[in-house]
């Protein structure tokens, strides 16, 4: 135990295993979702649901091991959202390319993606990010953190009229997540260690009750993953037609992962002037997790930014992600009781957290525009475009314009000059897919 405490810094994170343990077990019930989500969606462009199952649940060990191990962050990766979305709908379904094709692409993507790492590229990105976008990032992932559970606990709903609008406050889903969000509120401010896994656990129990939830089990052997291993079809990846997917594949990962390490990082305090020590590491984590993933069968994996849940109820260190990588593994024998907690459960856990990243605006500089305006745009972006990527362009293309139509180019770094050059052709040669 004394070697444990020593490797992953216990004394000086101020923290303790029960803490890191509980911590794991609140951001695994908050990402389980995907084990269920990504090979629903994947499915859809032809994929086989079981071994995407499998290779799911295998990737999110995996990485999050990594990340525990090598990088020591309290920081768990699973496929992305939206990255699946884009690989199933935009280039299997609307492009017409096969799912091995596009797993090829995924594959070079991550190729691109680790040597930018090994070459510590972005680090130098990371670094180069100017201090009211870093804080912006944290705020934006809150933002989209508090989107995701309003939607998912049926507070807001899609509208024709006005894109959203107030959904239906009697539904028994609805209510529950709401009795279960000042539940964590009140356990919090309380003190109650494990607040958030209380709340999360406490709703789930309830929704047998009041929700028409149903127990299906516990233990269920895992299905094979042989219909997905090694399927990825580099060959045709290289075609000239998907290498405009592999480079958005590449930049929304760069982006999108870089901004929830940023914005998890600072909710935990675990930023020293603006920066990761081991930064590199996790970088390793996630590219390596991506080359993995595109092996075993799924999309892109990334940083999750529920992560920042964990962080909430104590997490500092490795072992909370170790923590995520032991229940992502044991889900493939126990999926019928990991797919017990209902989304609504967790909802409550992540408006939480999403309330208490809003604070980090108050570090802005408000008396000029020239930060404040790119810095809410960032955080305004992620959103509205449901995309950390897409709020990140926001930012880096609005603080260096403004930099430059305000005479104070000389206050920006070339490489947000570079980036938000990257980002313009982007959008104007790939359009925003």
């Amino acid at each position: 135990m004394d070697a444990i405490k020593r490797y992953f810094g216990f004394e000086e994170a101020g923290t303790n295993l029960r803490t890191e343990v509980l911590a794991g077990f609140t951001t695994f019930l908050t990402m389980a979702y995907i084990i269920f989500v990504n090979p629903a969606i994947l499915g859809d462009a032809g994929m086989p649901k079981d071994a995407v199952f499998v290779a799911t649940c295998l990737v999110s060990a995996l990485a999050s091991i990594i990340m525990g191990l090598y990088a020591n962050y309290p920081i768990a990766l699973a496929p992305g959202m939206g990255l699946n979305a884009y690989f199933a709908y935009a280039v299997v379904k609307g492009m017409g390319f096969t799912w091995e094709a596009a797993l090829g692409a995924v594959f070079i993507s991550g190729c691109l993606f680790f040597v930018v790492t090994l070459l510590r590229v972005r680090e130098a990105i990371i670094n180069g990010i100017p201090h009211s976008i870093r804080v912006a990032i944290t705020a934006g992932i809150g933002l989209f953190l508090a989107i995701i559970s309003l939607k998912t606990s049926g507070v807001i709903v899609a509208s024709p009229a006005t894109l959203v609008e107030l959904g239906n406050l009697h539904d028994p889903h609805t209510l529950l997540a709401i009795v279960g969000f000042f539940a964590i509120v009140t356990l919090d401010v309380l003190k109650v260690r494990g607040a958030i896994l209380i709340g999360i656990v406490g709703v789930t129990i309830l929704s047998f009750f009041f929700g028409g939830n149903e127990f299906h089990g516990i233990f269920s052997a895992p299905p094979s993953i042989a219909p997905t291993f090694a399927h990825l079809d580099v060959k045709a990846a290289l075609s000239t037609g998907i290498l405009n997917v592999v480079l958005v594949f590449f930049l929304v990962e760069l982006f999108d992962a870089t901004g929830t390490l940023m914005g998890v990082a600072n909710r935990a305090g675990l930023l020293v002037h603006g920066k990761m020590h081991r930064l590199n590491r996790a970088l390793l984590a996630d590219s390596t997790a991506i080359l993995a993933g595109s092996v075993l069968g799924t999309s892109s994996t990334t940083a999750y930014i529920e992560s920042a849940s964990g962080v909430q109820a104590g997490g500092r260190t490795g072992v909370t992600a170790l923590t995520v990588a032991v229940l992502f593994l044991a889900s493939l024998f126990v999926a019928p009781l990991a797919g017990v907690v209902p989304a609504y459960a967790t909802a409550p856990a992540l408006l939480y957290v999403s309330c208490l990243m809003l604070r980090e605006l108050a570090e802005l500089p408000w008396d000029d525009a020239t930060e404040v305006v790119p810095a809410a745009l960032t955080a305004l972006a992620m959103p509205f475009t449901y995309s950390i990527a897409n709020g990140v362009a926001f930012g880096f293309i609005s603080y260096a314009g403004l930099k430059l139509f305000t005479g104070r180019a000389r206050q920006v770094r070339l490489i947000v000059w570079i980036i938000a050059a990257v980002f313009l052709f982007r959008y104007f040669y790939l359009g925003s897919a």
